[in-house]
């Protein structure tokens, strides 16, 4: 069953009518009204275009969230051939936050490395909503370190709110193995693409994102507290969050303007959970072309580049 934002109202009152309609046509109630069937619909695609084509910062935060929206898994699934997942940071435990190991992306032998939400209720408890604590990152380390060892190329996929916040993960050094992440993302000697998928949150995202590529699907986000945070400690109020959405910058579009990342991915209509499909087939390609560009180039000059990259980001804002 489609699930439907708060601000996607009119599109989904129009597709209620078309699925009535419908009903009836199948129940023989009603004859010839296929021609007001397509109507309907033709008008709501028109709506949902509109909609989407006007999207505020914070109506995008709400559709990154999106319950229905493809996760890591999904596009693992479909992009990755004989996916051979690791696990546990050989410190202390296994973090279900990020999901890790090695495959094939259209042929090439690669490194995968994911932060997954969960899409049932017993899945995102047991992946606690995609946000790691220091073991996932420390998890993540390894599997960099491995891939840097066989010089295999390094895919991520970025989807958390935050690195997870709790007395526990800072007793083990929450700080620290996101520093150490990071770290081990500009010392990779392989070339490295990221795609944020869905909410990039601050350092829980950076740890994996560090990368020669950086990608933002159309409808994701990016930033280093999300707005309902920044809303709670500029003005003491998280109802202000759309303010803070507005202020903070932190959609595809203005990111690619200020060089933080590298390019956009377009969405179907109606956002990648609408047609996750073609949102993960755009997105395998985008992928593609990114490592393309990086194709031969010698360990010293992949890391060279990646540190001028992100050097810059702090120079030029």
């Amino acid at each position: 069953m489609r699930s439907y934002l708060d601000f996607e109202k009119p599109v989904a009152e129009l597709e209620a009518k078309v699925e009535e309609l419908r009903a009836l046509a199948q129940s023989g109630d009603a004859v010839a009204i296929g021609d007001e069937i397509g109507r309907l619909e033709a008008k709501a695609e028109r709506a949902l275009e509109e909609l989407y084509a006007a999207l505020t910062p914070w109506q995008k935060a709400l559709v990154a969230r999106h319950p229905q929206r493809p996760h890591f898994i999904d596009y693992c699934t479909a992009l990755i051939e004989d996916f051979t997942p690791l696990a546990g940071d050989r410190k202390y435990g296994e973090d279900e936050a990020i999901v890790g190991g090695f495959g094939r992306f259209r042929g090439e032998s690669v490194c995968v490395i994911g932060q997954e939400k969960g899409s049932t209720t017993e899945t995102r408890i047991r992946h606690n909503f995609g946000m790691a604590k220091p073991e996932g990152y420390r998890k993540a380390v390894r599997l960099m370190e491995l891939a840097g060892r066989f010089n295999l190329p390094l895919i991520t996929f970025v989807d958390t709110a935050g690195a997870y916040p709790g007395i526990n993960a800072e007793e083990r050094g929450q700080a620290e193995a996101i520093a150490r992440s990071t770290e081990a993302c500009l010392a990779l000697p392989a070339p490295s693409v990221s795609v944020i998928i869905g909410e990039g949150g601050s350092g829980g995202a950076i740890a994996l994102a560090t990368a020669n590529k950086v990608l933002m699907l159309e409808h994701s986000i990016y930033s280093v507290i999300s707005p309902e945070g920044a809303a709670s400690i500029l003005w003491r109020d998280s109802s202000r969050a759309q303010d803070a959405a507005t202020g903070m910058k932190i959609t595809a579009q203005d990111l690619l303007r200020f060089g933080v990342i590298d390019a956009i991915i377009p969405e179907p209509s109606g956002g990648a959970h609408r047609d996750p499909v073609q949102a993960i087939t755009a997105t395998g390609d985008a992928i593609a072309a990114g490592l393309q560009d990086l194709a031969g180039l010698a360990p010293e000059d992949v890391r060279r580049l990646r540190a001028e990259k992100f050097l810059a980001i702090g120079r030029q804002l």
